[in-house]
């Protein structure tokens, strides 16, 4: 194992501590919660989201103005533990309510549930939202249902940008559940990705093996395949999605999403792809973000992800925001 790191165990809070120290300006770290959260501020509800770490910039680099407020951390590919996201309440609660974005991962659902249950003990208003646009699987090793993937990160940008405006929590809810209704996304895997803690690849890829519709965390796909063109893995990763929702004559954001080890060359080329099929089927791309949102430590891949957008949608889309891995001016 060959990875730029001190001890497995202490991968997560350094990590961390590093994004704060680039960031110091605007975000603050909590120690032995392994939290991030906004400096100053406002007065609104507050967006909290979170998971096992390993997926980076997902969470924590999508803290700040216009996006999420905390990140609560896991360890690699673990839950994080209600305490942590109580800690992540404390911080940012302004007596507006919070709205919760939790991927569809059982242990997930479990902690941010029992932290909002403990927190409306307290007198706290919780939404909570579930994103869950992966239509590679219908369950999986970490999952019931959909699991929750790069997709995520429209819910954060959306649901903070109408948090900003000074919405009250049901609107702010109202509009990450709209999100997640029109939001579906598709992957594949080209190689594994190894643990820190664990020091070897957690599955195995033939050389010339690709696998369809692979999870995060290295779960079951759809199928592997011999290794195909960008204009092929396009096709079968659109296809796939067009088969679960109708996007034909609608206006849509589009995320090319790198798992960790594609160049981004890679990613260019395969959006090269997907615009034209975009294109050929009717589907207007209104906005684009291609690169590594929703990481899977070094494992090659990529993801593809549609959200049908309405005009207030595009509105939210294109407001500010100012984090460490995305700045809208």
């Amino acid at each position: 194992m060959k990875k730029i790191i001190n001890k497995p165990e202490d991968v997560v809070k350094e990590c961390l501590m590093g994004l704060q120290m680039a960031n110091s300006d605007t975000l603050e770290y909590i120690p032995e919660k392994e939290v991030i959260y906004r400096k100053n501020m406002d007065k609104k509800v507050a967006v909290i989201s979170g998971g096992g770490a390993g997926h980076e910039p997902l969470h924590a680099g999508f803290v700040g103005k216009g996006m999420l407020d905390a990140a609560v951390s896991g360890n690699v590919f673990s839950s994080p533990s209600p305490d942590r996201i109580e800690a992540a309440i404390e911080k940012v609660e302004k007596g507006q309510g919070v709205l919760f974005v939790i991927k569809n991962y059982s242990g997930d659902i479990m902690n941010f549930g029992m932290a909002q249950d403990m927190a409306e003990m307290e007198g706290i208003q919780v939404e909570s939202v579930v994103v869950k646009d992966d239509v590679a699987v219908p369950d999986s090793t970490y999952s019931t249902g959909r699991r929750g993937i790069a997709g995520t990160m429209f819910v954060h940008k959306i649901a903070g940008a109408m948090a900003e405006t000074g919405a009250p929590l049901s609107e702010v809810a109202g509009v990450a559940r709209e999100v997640v209704e029109n939001l579906r996304s598709m992957g594949m895997a080209m190689s594994p990705c190894i643990l820190p803690a664990v020091g070897r690849p957690g599955f195995t890829l033939g050389e010339n093996e690709i696998e369809i519709g692979m999870g995060i965390h290295g779960e079951p796909g759809v199928e592997k395949t011999t290794m195909k063109t960008a204009k092929e893995i396009a096709a079968i990763l659109l296809q796939k999605i067009l088969d679960d929702y109708d996007y034909e004559g609608s206006e849509v954001a589009v995320l090319v999403n790198g798992l960790g080890g594609t160049p981004l060359m890679e990613l260019y080329i395969l959006n090269y792809e997907v615009q034209k099929l975009l294109k050929e089927k009717n589907i207007t791309a209104y906005k684009t973000f291609v690169g590594n949102y929703t990481t899977s430590l070094e494992m090659t891949g990529c993801s593809l992800s549609l959200l049908k957008l309405n005009d207030k949608m595009k509105t939210l889309l294109d407001a500010s925001c100012d984090t460490p891995a995305l700045k809208i001016d």
